[in-house]
């Protein structure tokens, strides 16, 4: 069976955090959702019916957005997500989301945030899969 990510691990976090990136920071997110989405650790926000991972992803992303703009984010790209053109087969994702961050402090006093916290159990719910790199805007040569 594969191992599956859908948290940072504490070496990836302090990994990111030490790099040192000055300005804007593009979170690159790939998701994989579960078929049905999974709230048994988490049956305070679970919903009365059963719904897909999709759904819970959904409701994760709205009560994330009034957090994630109030920290000065955004979400510049959603959308779904098809066969690689160049990458393995066998390496599917249901979806692509691009978060922009002011600065690495910003984002992380986002993910820290209580009230935000309060409705990560969507995400983790709805998850099957996830990867998130994060990613720096750098200067085209030989413009």
């Amino acid at each position: 069976m594969n191992k599956k990510y859908l948290s940072p691990t504490q070496e990836s976090g302090y990994k990111f955090i030490s790099q040192g990136i000055k300005g804007n920071v593009v979170m690159l997110n790939l998701l994989r959702f579960k078929e049905i989405a999974d709230y048994s650790n988490y049956p305070d926000i679970k919903p009365k019916k059963e719904i897909s991972g999709k759904e819970a992803y959904d409701i994760y992303i709205k009560h994330t957005l009034p957090f994630l703009e109030k920290s000065g984010g955004e979400v510049i790209f959603m959308g779904e997500a098809s066969a690689y053109l160049i990458g393995p087969s066998e390496e599917k994702w249901d979806a692509v989301l691009l978060v922009k961050q002011k600065s690495v402090e910003d984002f992380i006093a986002f993910e820290q945030n209580s009230e935000y916290m309060k409705g990560i159990g969507h995400r983790t719910a709805a998850l099957e899969d996830s990867r998130l790199l994060p990613i720096v805007e750098s200067e085209l040569t030989n413009r």
